[in-house]
């Protein structure tokens, strides 16, 4: 790995890692890191090229960043995790666990999506528009081609097939707001996806981690609590997609 990860952290017990999305940073979760750390050993990491964190001179994709993580865990001794992933940091998350499924025991996705079309018409072509804006401006403004790598991967990433995500054995929680930029049957195919799932719509947008911080808490805090003592995905008991569980957070 070319970079080192800034990470902040807080609290003791079983590790839960938390993925910010695009154009942001570990301060995304700062209001939450205190609750969550009464329940586990939080550690918030900036992304490459996020945060604290250097861009470095490899590619710069969800694909890459996976496996940045994946050497974060390597070199902290982490061997396995609770994932919690918003936007772009879901759609790492899922990455990171088709590529190393034993170092995941529970994962929530917090609006996140398999390919750049699950968002709505609207919001994908604005985003497409402005990658290419950037890429036009970024011969005269360095801070342009910045800007056009961040659209480049909501433009044109990720491309996860639901046929990978039904081989993900962890628990997933899926959250998303009702009025998410993400278009919510394609936050339920997602959920359907995964054997062992539960889904939750919250009323709000896109930015439910700070719009609606106890909905979101609580539903995350919730979840962790199935979480806790040993987990055997053997003992699971098999579940086709069209019977994950499925519930809507009261407004």
């Amino acid at each position: 790995m070319d970079i080192q990860l800034s990470y902040v952290e807080q609290g003791l017990g079983y590790p839960l890692l938390l993925l910010h999305g695009n154009g942001e940073s570990s301060a995304l979760f700062q209001t939450h890191m205190a609750r969550f750390a009464a329940m586990r050993h939080v550690i918030a990491v900036d992304t490459r090229g996020h945060g604290r964190s250097h861009r470095g001179t490899t590619p710069f994709t969800l694909e890459q960043f996976a496996e940045d993580l994946h050497a974060f865990m390597m070199l902290h001794n982490i061997p396995c995790a609770d994932i919690l992933g918003f936007s772009d940091g879901g759609n790492i998350a899922m990455l990171f666990a088709l590529r190393y499924p034993a170092c995941v025991r529970g994962l929530i996705l917090v609006g996140a999506n398999t390919y750049p079309t699950g968002m709505h018409t609207g919001a994908w072509l604005a985003i497409l528009s402005l990658w290419c804006l950037f890429g036009f401006l970024a011969p005269f403004a360095a801070h342009m081609q910045r800007k056009r790598e961040l659209y480049g991967l909501m433009a044109h990433q990720p491309h996860i097939s639901f046929t990978a995500l039904a081989t993900i054995q962890a628990p997933t929680l899926v959250l998303a707001g009702t009025h998410d930029l993400i278009r919510t049957s394609h936050t339920r195919k997602i959920a359907a996806a995964f054997p062992h799932s539960t889904l939750r719509l919250i009323p709000g947008g896109h930015m439910l981690v700070t719009e609606q911080p106890e909905a979101f808490a609580t539903s995350v805090a919730n979840f962790l609590k199935t979480l806790d003592g040993p987990f055997h995905a053997s003992t699971l008991p098999e579940m086709p997609p069209s019977q994950s569980k499925v519930e809507k957070t009261a407004a």
